[in-house]
């Protein structure tokens, strides 16, 4: 049975997910503005949950339509096949957003998206009342411009939440855009990757994962594994396949390094939980000092910014620093993300590649200097 899907993400991730998915065999695959489409059967459903590095979540489309009043976003959603899906004892709790539409009440959608569900399954199942005990369902709804979107998480937790990273110091990187900078970056397998401003290790961990070719979902756990329309050997397949594409002709190494010792302690340890920490090195070090350790570097930093962490010329100062000790030489990149529009000016040179992402919902840049 082929399955439609969409992938919410980070704005500027798109392009990277789209990517991945047509590699992961996923068909149909269309990228949108922080969202990718794409159809599949249950292999890729479960195949894109332990795979993606980028996605943060894996939700099944069920329905789209056209809705300015709330009877119909009743009839709309009772249209939908919901039985396909849930069963007479499953749980489905509903949550969602509204956006620039007419139906702005986001508790009022849930409740009568409910009812919908509801009143539909009563004539499939022939039942009164759903007791709601077995496996969940979790509906999540969008309404966009009165458009309205319905889907089933298959995920849980979001994708992002490999596992390894259960203690993080102020202000952590999500993983999936720490991934998308190493990608961005031109990471490979024989690379030497550094990060001078490591905080918890986010960056130099993801690189490891991407270079060693680990599958960021290969040890944790999805809500669509209790389903009855995704059996455990579907799921054991897949990770089977995933594991089988681990790379051992390596010769990547990382160095991350902080002023902080406590950070440099949380990262070793969120390190040895990835199951890559004999690929990092970690060190108590200052930016002031910071000076690669081999003839070729890829250097990806996440420096705080005046938004977040520091006052912004505490933040503009650090630039500075920064932009002395990334001294330009061949074999060397460095690829700094953050939101200051003036970055460059701080630097101290002009970018020779920039590239928008978003930080949550911060707006920012990467920029890259080869």
């Amino acid at each position: 049975m082929m399955i439609k899907f969409c992938v919410p993400c980070l704005l500027g991730l798109e392009g990277l997910i789209a990517d991945e998915l047509r590699e992961m065999e996923a068909q149909n695959v269309c990228a949108e503005n922080g969202r990718v489409l794409f159809e599949g059967d249950i292999s890729v459903l479960a195949r894109a949950n332990i795979r993606s590095r980028f996605a943060e979540r894996i939700l099944i489309l069920v329905g789209s339509f056209e809705a300015h009043s709330f009877e119909e976003l009743f009839q709309g959603t009772k249209a939908l096949p919901w039985e396909e899906w849930i069963g007479r004892s499953d749980r489905f709790p509903v949550k969602g957003y509204s956006l620039n539409s007419d139906l702005f009440s986001v508790s009022d959608c849930q409740s009568i998206i409910k009812k919908a569900v509801v009143e539909r399954l009563k004539t499939q199942y022939h039942i009164p009342w759903f007791e709601e005990t077995g496996s969940l369902y979790q509906i999540q709804f969008s309404i966009m411009k009165n458009v309205v979107s319905l889907f089933i998480d298959t995920s849980g937790r979001g994708l992002h939440k490999r596992g390894y990273r259960p203690a993080a110091n102020a202000a952590p990187l999500k993983e999936t855009l720490a991934a998308a900078l190493c990608s961005v970056s031109h990471l490979k397998h024989y690379h030497q990757l550094y990060d001078p401003m490591c905080g918890s290790g986010t960056i130099v961990i993801e690189g490891a994962m991407m270079a060693l070719n680990i599958a960021p979902g290969l040890y944790r756990r999805f809500t669509a594994e209790t389903w009855a329309q995704a059996p455990a050997e579907v799921w054991q397949r897949e990770r089977t396949a995933a594991a089988a594409l681990r790379r051992k002709d390596v010769d990547f190494h990382a160095w991350g390094f902080d002023v902080d010792p406590a950070a440099i302690g949380i990262a070793r340890e969120n390190a040895r939980r990835a199951g890559v920490e004999k690929y990092i090195t970690f060190a108590v070090r200052d930016i002031r000092d910071f000076t690669p350790e081999t003839e070729k570097a890829t250097v990806i930093v996440n420096p705080p910014y005046g938004e977040r962490l520091l006052e912004i010329k505490d933040a503009r100062a650090l630039y500075q620093i920064m932009g002395k000790r990334f001294v330009p030489a061949k074999g060397r990149s460095y690829t700094v993300i953050t939101a200051d529009e003036d970055f460059e000016k701080y630097f101290g040179r002009k970018a020779d590649k920039r590239r928008k992402l978003y930080n949550g919902m911060i707006k920012c840049q990467a920029y890259m200097f080869f």
